[in-house]
């Protein structure tokens, strides 16, 4: 059997054809080169005979036939986040080498139709699709979370990831170019993009990242909307979840494909930008009082809200404490410097840790140390709704909602019963308040790498909860509740998708208590994972194994997935 980091004969004409097709500084092999394309934001790390960073379209095309040529396993990668492990490998034992395509020099935006779609190359990051986006008065689906660690368009096809705003549902299309290993083990690529360019493999792949097409040979935009489907499917309060990874409706091709493909390019709808919305910033010690008002609104005779966000305390104190960095560059400065430095700061790690005395955090040590001398950076509203309620939601709605939504909760909260409170964010607090929310997530890994020589791991859990779920937050049995260090709960509350973060003790088993949590959350019904699809933490089911056969019948792609160890790269 052939490892990773093994070479053959066929392994060396294998790197030389891949210096011909992009140039030798752009094939990487030595493992201080590949481990920033190799180690993502939480996992991933283990070895690879090759990353490969093609400049074009062609390029891609090219080098993905010497790797199916050479019997390489490849894994598409565009943007590295390591979320939940599947853009890069892990330790595992692997049938034959990996090599990583990383699409990230190829970030090209063609917008179509007025603007009211768009076509996204392989490796374009949401940033520059929002960038493209603003000068038209429109957006892409999803508009902040991972995209301030430089997400791209297409990973958030591939991984049906759910963004924040539930108008719009999972990230899904069904227009599409890309490439695909047959049953008879050749290259084909399949052209589903809606747009004519030929059955030449290279020259469709060249008019397409040169934009080099007529109005005629694009298919007509859907009807115009700052909504899809999926907000009919969140209005109904039933005994299942309204997205999850699994669900055959936002299946197809490269939507919810998870690497199993190499996509070159997807076409996807913009909507317009929404113009002075507003956010009310609610706190309460009750979560039936939160539920009440998500039914409230879902069941309320005008358009849903724009985003639902909830937050716990110890989420909110997590963010504060420890993702400040992340707070002040997003803030004060711009996403694209946030993922330039989070980009260095992988690569900084992955120096350092080879360092004796020093260890993998060096980067987010330094980086906490200069951000923890600096004051508190949340309004003062904020931090006295986070000393009086354990619960915070941060509900969202269009400039034309406003007066509605103000009134039923003031009506809402002048009942007895009820004991929260709201306030209206001015935009500082508005501001504020999303930056902090969706800190959450790094912060919980940031605070799990600093303290890693006293924990046994972190836990992510992202879960799709049942759309009438009243005790949508859990509520651990003690044997497993003293076995955590920290819990942190947040995530997209109307949709009732919930990211759940936990830091193990030390002495835990940190794989087998997921597997405990994971299995208490589908006996309640719920689906895991909801959005962040299949890495190193949830064992696949078979129903998404086949749907994984048929797009990738020769098992040429992403060894992240379906792996035969899926859990060997916990923190």
């Amino acid at each position: 059997m052939t490892q990773p980091g093994q070479t053959t004969t066929t392994s060396h004409e294998a790197i030389d054809a891949f210096k011909r097709i992009v140039g030798d500084e752009h094939v990487l092999t030595s493992e201080r080169a590949t481990m920033p394309f190799s180690k993502g934001y939480r996992f991933g790390g283990g070895p690879v005979f090759a990353v490969v960073r093609p400049g074009t379209l062609v390029e891609m095309w090219r080098a993905l036939q010497v790797s199916v040529d050479n019997n390489l396993i490849v894994i598409p990668q565009a943007s590295n986040t390591g979320l939940t492990g599947g853009s890069g490998p892990g330790f595992q034992d692997y049938d034959r080498p990996i090599v990583i395509i990383s699409t990230h020099r190829i970030d090209e935006v063609h917008l179509i139709n007025d603007a009211r779609e768009a076509i996204s190359l392989a490796g374009t990051p949401l940033t520059h699709l929002t960038d493209a986006l603003a000068k038209h008065q429109r957006e892409p689906h999803s508009v902040i979370g991972s995209t301030s660690i430089g997400a791209s368009v297409i990973g958030g096809i591939a991984n049906n990831s759910g963004g924040s705003q539930i108008r719009k549902g999972p990230a899904f299309t069904r227009e599409a170019i890309f490439a695909r290993v047959n049953d008879d083990g050749k290259v084909e690529l399949v052209n589903h993009l809606g747009i004519s360019l030929g059955d030449d493999p290279e020259v469709a792949l060249d008019r397409l990242q040169r934009g080099e097409w007529s109005p005629e040979d694009v298919t007509p935009a859907p009807e115009d909307s700052n909504e899809t489907e999926y907000a009919e499917r969140l209005r109904k309060i039933v005994p299942s979840p309204a997205r999850y990874n699994a669900n055959p409706e936002y299946l197809f091709e490269a939507s919810g494909s998870a690497g199993k493909l190499m996509v070159f390019a997807v076409r996807t709808r913009t909507f317009p930008r929404e113009v002075h919305p507003t956010v009310f910033y609610i706190g309460t010690n009750n979560t039936h009082e939160l539920e009440k008002i998500r039914r409230l609104f879902l069941e309320a005779d005008m358009p849903l809200p724009i985003s639902g966000e909830y937050m716990g305390r110890s989420a909110f104190d997590l963010a504060e404490k420890y993702g400040k960095d992340t707070f002040v560059f997003l803030k004060f400065m711009s996403p694209a410097l946030q993922t330039r430095m989070f980009s260095f700061k992988t690569w900084a790690n992955g120096l350092f840790s080879k360092i004796p005395g020093i260890g993998p955090t060096f980067a987010d040590t330094v980086s906490q140390a200069m951000f923890s001398v600096l004051p508190n950076q949340l309004p003062k509203r904020m931090m006295e709704y986070r000393n009086r309620f354990e619960h915070h939601l941060l509900l969202t709605v269009s400039e034309s909602q406003k007066a509605a939504s103000e009134k039923m909760l003031k009506e809402f909260f002048a009942e007895p019963e009820h004991t929260g409170e709201f306030f209206i964010c001015t935009s500082d607090e508005e501001k504020s308040a999303s930056l902090n929310r969706f800190g959450a997530a790094s912060a919980a890994t940031r605070y799990a790498a600093l303290k890693r020589r006293h924990i046994a791991g972190l836990i992510p859990i992202d879960v799709a909860l049942r759309r009438d779920d009243w005790n949508w937050l859990e509520v651990l049995p003690e044997e497993i509740d003293d076995q955590l260090e920290v819990k942190a709960y947040y995530g997209h509350f109307f949709c009732h998708v919930m990211h759940q973060d936990y830091v193990a003790k030390q002495g835990v088993d940190p794989e087998a208590l997921h597997d405990r949590i994971q299995h208490l959350l589908e006996e309640r019904g719920a689906k895991l994972p909801a959005e962040h699809n299949y890495g190193r933490i949830y064992k696949l089911p078979e129903s998404m194994e086949e749907h994984f056969k048929e797009l990738d019948p020769t098992n040429t792609f992403n060894a992240g997935i379906g792996g035969t160890s899926p859990h060997k790269d916990w923190a």
